[in-house]
């Protein structure tokens, strides 16, 4: 340690060990805001073609967060501005906590039309293409404000852009004579620039894991030099895309009952899929192998890949007073996930993102599991029994985990609704009282075995530690029998509602 970075640490300390008065403590506050101008044309080149063109413009305003951000750096116990991290390349970078990122305008052009091809609005052409800005949560702006100390550093890269995507679709609708209506719809995303948390403490991985899984892991010299602490910065990436292909079919008869159906395919993939509001946390959940900062290209964790939904609604009518029926259903595949080690296998500072090798009945047989002999024999039959009953373990043994690349079954829901209209006339004018009841998972009232979830039992089958030799060492819980288990919270309930509207 030099002696710059030996004094700071020395001042670091001595300010910790003290008493903090209540004037010492620092409000972590961010004053911004999200500037942003519109502007579009419509363009009617002929009675059956319109053309739209719009250009947006966004910018992130700060006010006076910089001056907030010294406020904490004022007071901080131990912010040393002089540690050196590392890019995602390994490459030595430093941080000025005071910079926050540029505000610089990102501008969104787009283009859209619609064609009415027979000019009787039958037959519909629709498209448009462009790029959108999206509002960045600045919450993590926050993070940014309130933790700068060494221990828990979060930072943003001063290069850091707003997410931005270019999104083009087509779609077409079309009427036919017997009151059906027909659609499709065709929309592909792709990422400009997509959110990451990269951990700047960490070098490129030198060491190996010993054993069948013989991942890339890090040694104590991949790590700053300083503290060995952890940096989590938020980042930009231009990896990520979506495609969504929609069709659906609507019918309306004359006697008041309509009804539809839709389905819905998805295929999305990014590089993190941020469910946090902290950066750490972000980091920490976002599985990965090998260099952990690297961006890369996998299934999103949100969306659903297919999905069908339904509907049908009937109006009667008797005198005064309408009773109105409606049904909703759909029928989903179930979410993403993946199986990770409940441990930091690759000493990166997580205990939750390293996914797991899956290994072959004769590599468990090699595997050291903890406890005496006994039990090392009972979790290596239990985990061979887990890998067998398990569909994509079993049809994955010799290789790793895909991040997000497991699917959870199928789940329906039934919904149904009363709406009774009690009319009346006051000074002339018709006044309407309105009685709903809403049956939430109508199906798991007639059934209990029905409209029920189900979840993964563990998504960490497997623990790890690991000594200083790089050998790990492995532990299975001998109760975990099954993939999956019933969901019992009120996803898979069936619920009532009563509603009251008085319409005039």
């Amino acid at each position: 340690m030099d002696s710059v970075n030996s004094g700071a640490f020395d001042a670091a300390v001595d300010f910790a060990r003290r008493e903090i008065a209540e004037e010492d403590w620092a409000l972590t506050e961010t004053n911004v805001g999200q500037w942003a101008l519109y502007a579009q044309d419509e363009w009617e080149v002929n009675d059956k073609f319109r053309l739209t063109v719009g250009l947006r413009m966004d910018m992130p305003l700060y006010f006076d967060t910089r001056d907030k951000i010294q406020d904490v750096l004022d007071k901080a116990c131990c912010y040393i501005p002089d540690i050196v991290y590392f890019d995602e390349d390994g490459n030595d970078i430093q941080f000025d906590h005071l910079e926050l990122p540029e505000q610089k305008p990102l501008f969104s052009p787009r283009l859209g039309f619609d064609y009415d091809i027979k000019g009787d609005l039958s037959s519909i052409l629709r498209g448009g293409t462009g790029l959108f800005t999206g509002r960045l949560p600045f919450v993590w702006i926050g993070n940014h404000v309130g933790n700068p100390e060494f221990y828990f550093y979060q930072v943003t890269r001063t290069d850091f852009q707003f997410p931005q995507v270019w999104r083009t679709n087509i779609g077409f609708d079309k009427k036919t004579k017997g009151n059906w209506t027909f659609s499709g719809d065709f929309i592909y995303t792709k990422d400009i620039n997509a959110m990451m948390v990269r951990n700047y403490g960490l070098k490129l991985p030198s060491g190996i894991l010993n054993g069948v899984d013989n991942r890339e892991i890090y040694t104590a010299d991949d790590r700053t030099e300083i503290f060995a602490n952890n940096a989590y910065v938020f980042t930009n990436s231009d990896k990520g895309n979506s495609m969504n292909i929609i069709v659906a079919a609507r019918k309306q008869w004359n006697h008041g009952l309509q009804a539809g159906i839709s389905y819905a395919y998805l295929n999305s993939e990014d590089v993190s899929s941020i469910e946090a509001e902290i950066s750490g946390d972000a980091y920490d959940r976002n599985p990965a192998l090998g260099n952990v900062n690297r961006d890369v290209l996998a299934p999103s964790l949100y969306g659903n890949r297919h999905r069908i939904v339904g509907n049908a609604a009937k109006r009667f009518t008797y005198g005064k007073w309408a009773t109105n029926v409606s049904l909703f259903f759909e029928y989903v595949e179930g979410g993403r996930y993946s199986y990770t080690y409940a441990g930091d296998l690759n000493r990166d500072g997580s205990g939750l993102n390293d996914l797991i090798y899956i290994p072959t009945d004769g590599e468990v047989d090699q595997m050291t599991f903890s406890g005496d002999v006994d039990a090392q024999n009972a979790q290596k039959a239990a985990l061979k029994d887990f890998i067998a009953q398990d569909e994509y373990l079993s049809d994955n043994m010799g290789s790793y985990a895909e991040k997000y690349g497991i699917l959870s079954p199928w789940y329906n829901s039934w919904d149904l609704r009363l709406l009774q209209d009690f009319n009346f006339l006051v000074n002339d004018k018709t006044h309407t009282i309105q009685f709903s009841i809403d049956f939430l998972n109508f199906s798991n009232l007639i059934s209990s075995e029905w409209g029920v979830r189900e979840l993964p039992t563990t998504t960490q089958p497997l623990g790890a530690t690991i000594d200083d030799s790089n050998n790990p060492t492995y532990s299975f819980d001998t109760d975990i029998t099954s993939t999956y288990v019933d969901d019992f919270s009120l996803n898979s309930r069936w619920q009532i509602q009563f509603g009251l509207r008085y319409l005039f």
